[in-house]
């Protein structure tokens, strides 16, 4: 299909703004963040505060900066967090809680991503004394990108909490995609909003904002969150144009989620049927698959140069495996197409391509 539009499954951060999205963030009344005065900016942290059970919330120009942030917050320099091995604070930041907050990191190994409470808590060290170094902050991600788009347990996060209150160790959720674990689980966000001292949620992935993160936590966290968010460049001016863009998903573009949740559990399926052991579709929670190419005797980047020849775009995620990613830009057309040009790839494998 050489005029067919690409089916872009690289990410769910390619979405546009729709036309009706367009509309409220030229409509929106504006001000200048960093005195405080933008409107829309005001009304979008209070309302994320509130969906999320906190005091109050910032707003951030990305989900790096907002988990960056964060972090700063709760670990001093030369003190540690820990998060799992593939969690994106690690994998995905460019090493910013070294370079900028001089944050020491420790790992552990997750089964795609899902969380067992006892590993984290088996690696804390509150008080390290001279020789060790001080934990104090745990990372989890909800859902696990890397780990395919996975819920976390909420009985794990919960052992979770009670392990680490008793030894003053803080807990920090990067929710990027809270919004796909909320609406695969049914688990209120102030459920999961509870269970940490502070929350970074992503506006410009499902939701379809071209911009944008938001920080949650107590006024006292995020008042120290407002003067490091200038300290990293991140103070913003009539911003309210960008805000009214994520309260617009807000009211739109949550709920819908579960159309991409569907469509790649469709997609899984076929894959699974055609290419047993190539993706177990019972681990498809939410929008993400990962594929495992090399059971089929792909390399992931010949997967990905073959996909994009036949006009679907992918992402090669590790070693043996390709990640696609359904957003509200992709429908049931592309899906079935999707499905239509990969799942006979899987199937050949390289040779025979």
């Amino acid at each position: 299909m050489p005029d067919a539009p690409v089916v872009d499954l690289l990410s769910d951060t390619l979405t546009q703004p729709t036309e009706a999205m367009r509309r409220a963030m030229a409509d929106a009344p504006v001000g200048d963040d960093v005195f405080g005065e933008d409107p829309t900016v005001r009304r979008l942290e209070e309302r994320v505060a509130e969906l999320l059970g906190h005091e109050d919330a910032l707003f951030a120009p990305t989900g790096s900066m907002a988990n960056q942030l964060c972090l700063r917050l709760h670990v001093a320099h030369g003190e540690e967090l820990v998060a799992d091995s593939l969690a994106h604070v690690l994998r995905a930041e460019m090493g910013a809680a070294a370079v900028l907050s001089g944050i020491s990191s420790r790992s552990w190994v997750a089964d795609h991503g899902l969380l067992d409470a006892a590993q984290p808590l088996a690696l804390m060290i509150p008080d390290g004394g001279t020789y060790q170094v001080n934990t104090r902050l745990v990372v989890v991600e909800n859902t696990h990108n890397f780990g395919g788009g996975t819920v976390q347990p909420l009985e794990q996060i919960e052992a979770l909490r009670a392990g680490t209150q008793p030894r003053g160790v803080a807990m920090h959720l990067d929710g990027a995609r809270l919004w796909n674990a909320h609406v695969a689980t049914g688990v209120p966000l102030a459920t999961y909003g509870a269970l940490f001292d502070t929350v970074s949620v992503c506006l410009s992935k499902g939701l379809g904002a071209p911009v944008g993160s938001v920080l949650a936590g107590s006024r006292d966290l995020m008042a120290q969150a407002r003067i490091w968010r200038k300290r990293f460049g991140g103070g913003m001016r009539q911003v309210g144009i960008l805000a009214a863009a994520g309260l617009h998903a807000l009211d739109h573009h949550v709920e819908r989620l579960a159309d991409d949740h569907a469509r790649a559990r469709r997609f899984a399926e076929a894959a699974a049927a055609a290419a047993p052991g190539s993706i177990d579709p019972e681990r498809v929670q939410t929008n993400i698959v990962v594929l495992d190419v090399a059971a089929t005797g792909w390399t992931p980047a010949g997967f990905v140069q073959e996909a994009g020849r036949r006009g679907i775009r992918l992402y090669p995620v590790s070693a043996t495996a390709v990640r696609l990613v359904w957003h509200l830009d992709v429908d049931d057309a592309g899906t079935d197409r999707a499905i239509a040009e990969l799942v006979p790839m899987l199937q050949a494998g390289p040779q025979t391509s």
